[in-house]
């Protein structure tokens, strides 16, 4: 297994992710490890949510985002090659 350091973090961040981890009953080294596969191992991909569930969920009406949407139009008729 790889080893990642990380400097420079702030006390903050810092403070938030022990008390995320003391919530959880993990220490620290093991819920950053959870973050991280989390959100970059793809959380959606396990879940079934896809891109557009996603924008749903964070743009959606009851997030106060509610867009028009634009009217669809005939498709154009495809190119010959003749």
């Amino acid at each position: 297994m790889a080893t990642l350091t990380i400097r420079n973090l702030d006390e903050s961040l810092k403070t938030r992710l022990r008390v995320r981890a003391a919530e959880r009953g993990h220490s620290m080294e093991e819920e950053a490890r959870e973050i991280l596969k989390e959100n970059l191992a793809g959380k959606s991909a396990g879940t079934g949510e896809n891109l557009s569930d996603v924008f749903r969920r964070l743009f959606g009406p009851e997030n106060g985002v509610d867009l028009e949407l634009p009217p669809r139009e005939p498709m154009r008729e495809p190119p010959t090659f003749e």
